[in-house]
């Protein structure tokens, strides 16, 4: 059975959304605190967490940090009351997999968890476990959400793997910053396209050489980039 840790301290919200995800089948923990909801992270063996941003003792920003700190990849959507792009940016460059905000429509939450759910069952497939391709300084494996440079494993969040592997899968091809943010954010409700390029500046610090001077992630004046194989 699919297990979802909630992390939220508003009552009503967490009655209302254990209620609705066990209805879908899933098995629900909660912890009201980001102490508590960093601590049963670690300990736990969840599926995904559903995480306010806003919480007593740690913030869901903490929390996401603190968890991908330790090298954990359990995915992860931010519930935050915050309509700023800054927030929404740096949820998703602390590892976040997805925010959504409130107030919101529960079925667009289920909807989001399940396809989070998806890409990962589909990463897990045995098929596609070894399939290694070589970006710049990087080896990458886009089914296992792993990279490598000489060997070193290196932190990547799962919308920079999506963002790259899109990028891939158009090589030497334009791809415009709409585009982008279509086929990785797919919801009415989507960042600005400066959120596509902040999330290149963060790539190209780990896949260039020289980051001010790139030579795999190129930008293209006025549509967007194209990834150069």
């Amino acid at each position: 059975m699919t297990s979802i840790l909630i992390v939220e301290d508003e009552m009503n919200m967490v009655i209302g959304l254990k209620d609705n995800f066990e209805l879908e089948g899933f098995r629900v923990e909660v912890a009201n605190n980001g102490e508590e909801g960093l601590k049963k992270i670690l300990e736990g063996n969840f599926d995904l967490v559903v995480l306010d941003v806003m919480l007593p003792i740690l913030s869901g920003f903490d929390v996401c940090k603190s968890v991908r700190k330790k090298g954990i990849n359990t995915p992860i959507i931010l519930l935050t009351a915050r309509g700023e792009e800054i927030d929404r940016v740096l949820g998703l460059e602390l590892g976040a997999d997805d925010y959504v905000t409130k107030p919101f429509s529960i079925r667009e939450l289920i909807a989001r968890i399940k396809a989070v759910l998806r890409r990962v069952e589909k990463a897990d497939e045995p098929s596609a476990r070894d399939k290694f391709v070589n970006i710049g300084r990087l080896r990458i494996n886009f089914a296992t959400y792993n990279a490598f440079n000489k060997n070193v494993q290196v932190q990547m969040s799962h919308k920079e793997f999506e963002i790259l592997n899109f990028l891939w899968n158009q090589r030497n091809k334009t791809a415009s910053r709409d585009e982008i943010l279509k086929i990785i954010w797919g919801f009415d409700e989507s960042p600005t396209t400066r959120t596509v390029d902040n999330f290149i500046v963060k790539l190209r610090q780990k896949i260039e050489e020289n980051s001010n001077n790139p030579k795999t992630i190129l930008t293209v004046h006025g549509i967007g980039y194209k990834l150069i194989a």
